[in-house]
């Protein structure tokens, strides 16, 4: 082997006849590695997040075999390495506390490693957004395959959606429509397949931005992951990701502010959750794109909605899938978007979406019956969010979306849960639910509670939906109109943390408006006694420490202050 530097990435650790290129190459040989493993072939890692604590990513040691298989036929070399797997499902306080300490995970398994190019293997919600994040601070030839969503659900012959369904059952079961009995029954039916949530959830909607952005393949978003084209898809992933090494095509050449902007309008199409809002602007900031939180209302203002999925409609991810999947959108909103950007295919999106056929009109509509004629995400200001707020108008009712009510303040959830269900809480359906102190810091860690269960009493009068305000998220499942993403939060001093019960709040959508009718000296009074919440004595150390130290607001992608800017993938120095 000669001792001259070689183009490939890593080469600084398998080339060379010293002591340096010796030790990489011995310890590898102990997997059975040949001699032209380490002749200068690409080598690509193959990020897995695959976890029997992350149900949605089940199926990832078979789906690596299959990126494997790509890559060996097009001559690289794969190396399948595991970072922390963020289970929707399980993990607590919330996986959005986990997001940035996983990208961090990616970003240093890259760094440290010989890795040429990388395959990131994305499902559950929060590792798309993690490992994007980590890949980008690296920025190497990248590519996104994400593991697919589950059948649909079935119920007594009736379709039933992930995490949609689970809230209408435990609203009808509280209003008195639904046995428990029956309501246990759904489980199973409910996810009946490998997969992640099968509603336009924050899963599909971040496979979906994957997609539009260009570093996944047409076709990502939508392949159920018991479809034998999920595998098939692996397979020329493997295969497409060594061509990218080939002709150096690093992450920032696809993820330009044109691929951001396109993002945001597919997202308005496709009725995308609200936490692609908080990712990919977290995303974008690793890569130093000029992303902000206004950026999403007037890129994807005038977006019609056009895939009539839960919760905005009425089908789920395998229809979509049938019908014709991300590219019939794309071609259909085409007038939208920067067709000339560049994909991983190696083409623009205009070559990715040029044969692109629906095949139900009813589940993507045409653009001029679309299920909503303004999607997308709408950002709110006011003395209330004076750095934003967000509402995602597709899932809201029309009727609450201009509308003052009193508000009904909960201070934190252990607040909410003691008393939501108390028969004698002052409420009304005219009333604005409040909750405080479930922001980046508050919780800590950003959950997804802000779409606030109704009050029994409010349900049993057949109401289903009421106005509520909070500096949380909400699962991309859900619905109901819901104000999301307060900024500043509770929890660092920001004008949620003075509201009290009975001050009048108006939300005004279309006049894009959140405002909090108290007088400012009164304001300013309530600000003299107001304290920060206190923290728990568990949560002064270790990795919540650190969280609360340095994790951004919502309006900037609640990412770790320090994290924001790419740092490249420099060659490390020597270990031995």
């Amino acid at each position: 082997m000669s001792d001259k530097k070689q183009k490939r990435r890593s080469q600084h650790w398998f080339g060379g006849t010293g002591l340096t290129g010796y030790v990489h190459r011995s310890w590898m040989r102990n997997q059975g590695r040949p001699d032209d493993f380490f002749d200068g072939r690409p080598v690509i890692g193959i990020c897995n997040t695959w976890s029997e604590l992350t149900p949605c990513n089940g199926h990832f040691r078979e789906l690596a075999e299959k990126v494997k298989i790509g890559i060996y036929e097009a001559g690289g070399v794969p190396v399948e390495f595991p970072v922390t797997s963020l289970g929707e499902t399980l993990m607590r306080p919330t996986t959005m506390m986990f997001r940035n300490l996983v990208s961090m995970d990616v970003e240093e398994s890259i760094r440290a490693n010989p890795m040429d190019g990388v395959v990131l293997l994305t499902g559950c919600d929060k590792t798309t957004p993690a490992l994007m994040m980590g890949a980008a601070s690296c920025d190497l030839p990248t590519m996104v395959l994400s593991g697919g969503p589950m059948l649909n659900g079935k119920f007594k012959g009736q379709d039933i959606g992930s995490g949609t369904h689970i809230f209408k059952f435990q609203d009808e079961v509280a209003a008195g429509t639904m046995s428990r009995d029956d309501f246990l029954k759904t489980e199973a039916g409910m996810s009946r397949s490998i997969g992640h949530c099968m509603t336009m959830g924050t899963a599909s909607t971040m496979a979906s931005m994957a997609e539009a952005l260009g570093i996944a393949l047409p076709g990502n978003a939508a392949i159920p992951a018991a479809d034998a084209n999920r595998g098939l898809l692996a397979q020329m992933v493997g295969r497409r990701i060594v061509k990218l090494v080939d002709e150096d095509v690093k992450m920032s050449r696809i993820l330009t502010r044109d691929a951001f902007a396109n993002a945001i309008k597919v997202n308005g199409a496709i009725g995308g959750s609200t936490n692609a809002v908080v990712h990919l602007l977290a995303i974008a900031g690793r890569l130093g794109i000029d992303l902000t939180l206004d950026d999403w209302d007037t890129l994807g203002a005038g977006v019609p909605t056009l895939v009539n999925l839960f919760p905005s409609g009425s089908y789920l991810m395998e229809d979509f899938y049938y019908a014709g999947g991300l590219p019939v959108v794309m071609k259909r909103i085409a007038a939208y978007l920067n067709t000339n950007a560049l994909t991983v295919s190696g083409g623009t999106v205009a070559e990715n979406i040029a044969d692109a056929e629906c095949y139900d009109d009813d589940v993507i509509r045409p653009l001029d019956k679309p299920l909503t004629e303004n999607g997308g995400i709408a950002v709110l200001r006011g003395n209330l969010a004076p750095q934003g707020a967000i509402i995602k108008p597709s899932a809201a009712s029309e009727t609450l979306m201009s509308h003052t009510g009193r508000a009904v303040v909960f201070e934190d959830m252990d607040d909410y849960r003691s008393r939501i269900r108390d028969s004698g809480l002052d409420v009304t359906k005219d009333d604005i639910l409040v909750l405080k102190n479930n922001g980046p810091v508050g919780y800590p860690g950003f959950p997804e509670t802000g779409n606030l269960a109704l009050p029994p009493k409010i349900l049993q009068d057949g109401v289903r939906d009421m106005v509520r305000i909070s500096d949380a998220r909400m699962s991309g499942t859900a619905f109901g109109t819901v104000v999301l993403h307060v900024a500043p939060e509770a929890a660092v001093g920001g004008p949620l943390a003075l509201v009290q019960t009975g001050d009048r709040i108006t939300l005004d959508v279309p006049g894009r408006r959140l405002q909090l009718h108290v007088p400012d000296e009164e304001l300013a009074a309530r600000r003299k006694s107001w304290q920060p919440p206190a923290i728990p004595e568990d949560e002064e150390r270790g990795y919540a420490k650190l969280y609360r130290s340095a994790v951004t607001q919502a309006d900037t992608g609640a990412d770790f202050d320090f994290l924001i800017g790419k740092s490249g993938a420099k060659i490390p120095k020597s270990s031995h």
